[in-house]
């Protein structure tokens, strides 16, 4: 413990002046206590400041079965944190001119159905693609079974017209991935390794399982019944590493968080172009009913007086957080070995800590009863793909299963319907977007659109 102590005090050390030190204690609780709460085995954290990494430690286990401790080198799968590194690829060749971003993708890959060469880089980046959103976590490890995949896709795939609404979409990002393994021909996998891993010196990152088998590496677990164990087999599905599934720790992490908010330098030296970095973070998007954007492969919003660059990730068996305050050139960077934990408590307690944030707010939406005139203009079904919310009108609300339960939701301001809260946690929303005629064509539940039909 002693040692591990002192590998900590020297990375705290290395802190600039102006920074606010953290207190590794009290880091230490928030990390075990949301570990136990949330039945996370084990986590990893690092903490940048400036242009250097002044925090790292890592937090419970590697695996249940073996009790080995989790440290700042071992890795794990990042989910849809991946989403900003298949983004910095893609802006990277179109810097080169290899690509033009507002083109159609047709242009660039062959075999495509019509109706999917139309979409653009710029559409897949931005989430605005109007395709639908899947994410199987099993299938080929073939890495073929990406172009096959795509090649096999028709206009069923699109739930909207592209560039119509923002909508989360893991295929888009397949797709984009693919985009970037066609034109530099060779397969995607190689492409991440030679235009931002290697640059980055990110020596441990990589796509390919057997290859990170080759290192420490964290076993994903999934909580059932309370208690954690391993997922196996191990989840893996080619078709789908462009969106969720590079392998890295948050060393390597760090190097990609320095140099995106130190203009591209990182160790004395220019690894991303200052422009790259300019298009990642500008916002593309508007995420309908909310003060966030999407940039290109990143959230976008401002929080207790901060602008934060985020991304937070999700797959079988791990979670991951990379969140960046570019003007005050602070991130935090979370990895975990539980399907969807990325630690927000722990993300909070850092930046809480190390930055002067304004108090927090939640403003009252005072909500009221459904006439059944408004009620009517909401019922309806609304798909994405094979998932679907259905409303019902249902006394002075609409009401939707969900997970076996009903939600029931009133008006709670314009453009959005407010469902019942749980505990202290914030009440679901849906956000009602209506087409040129006022008719309620989507409905929108977190980060998805889904389209009514008839």
């Amino acid at each position: 413990m002693r040692q591990r102590t002192l590998w900590i005090a020297f990375w705290c050390a290395l802190a600039p002046a102006q920074v606010r030190p953290l207190d590794p204690a009290a880091i230490e609780r928030v990390a075990l206590e949301e570990l136990k709460a949330t039945n996370t085995p084990g986590a990893a954290l690092a903490v940048v400041s400036g242009d250097r990494v002044v925090f790292a430690h890592g937090y419970g286990v590697a695996s249940v079965d073996t009790g080995a401790p989790v440290s700042p080198d071992l890795l794990f799968r990042l989910g849809s944190t991946t989403k900003m590194f298949t983004a910095t690829a893609v802006v990277g060749l179109a810097l080169e001119g290899k690509i033009d971003l507002h083109a159609p993708v047709g242009r660039y890959i062959s075999g495509l159905d019509d109706a999917i060469a139309k979409i653009t880089a710029h559409q897949l980046l931005s989430h605005t693609s109007g395709l639908h959103d899947e994410a199987p976590m099993f299938g080929p490890h073939d890495e073929t079974a990406l172009g096959a995949g795509i090649r096999a896709w028709n206009a069923g795939f699109l739930f909207a017209e592209p560039g119509r609404i923002y909508s989360y979409s893991n295929p888009g990002f397949w797709l984009a991935g693919f985009l970037a393994e066609s034109v530099a021909e060779k397969p995607y996998a190689d492409v991440m390794a030679e235009r931002v891993f290697r640059p980055l010196g990110m020596g441990r990152t990589t796509l390919r399982p057997t290859m990170a088998m080759t290192w420490p590496l964290a076993q994903g677990h999934d909580a059932i019944g309370g208690k954690p164990r391993v997922v196996r087999p191990a989840a893996d599905n080619a078709a789908g590493w462009p969106a969720g599934s590079i392998f890295s720790n948050v060393l390597d992490l760090a190097r990609f968080a320095i140099a995106f908010m130190n203009d591209g330098r990182l160790d004395g030296q220019l690894v991303l172009a200052p422009k790259l970095i300019a298009l990642l973070e500008s916002p593309h998007a508007r995420v309908p009913g909310s003060e966030r954007s999407y940039g290109y492969g990143l959230d976008l919003y401002t929080e207790r007086g901060v602008h934060w660059v985020a991304h937070a990730g999700s797959r079988s068996g791990y979670g991951s957080e990379i969140r960046m305050a570019p003007q005050e050139k602070v991130a935090v960077i979370v990895t975990a070995n539980r399907t969807g934990a990325s630690l927000p408590k722990l993300v909070d307690a850092v930046c809480e800590a190390m930055l002067p944030l304004e108090p927090r707010s939640r403003p009252e939406q005072p909500s009221h009863a459904l006439t059944p005139d408004e009620a009517a203009r909401y019922v309806g079904a609304y798909a994405n793909g094979s998932s679907r919310i259905t409303l019902q009108a249902d006394h002075g609300a609409v009401a939707s299963m969900s997970g076996g339960a009903t939600v029931r939701y009133t008006r709670a301001g314009a453009g959005f319907l407010a469902g019942e809260a749980a505990g202290d946690r914030e009440p679901p929303r849906l956000v009602v977007v209506p087409d040129a005629r006022g008719r309620i064509e989507f409905v929108v539940a977190g980060a998805r659109a889904y389209r009514r039909v008839e």
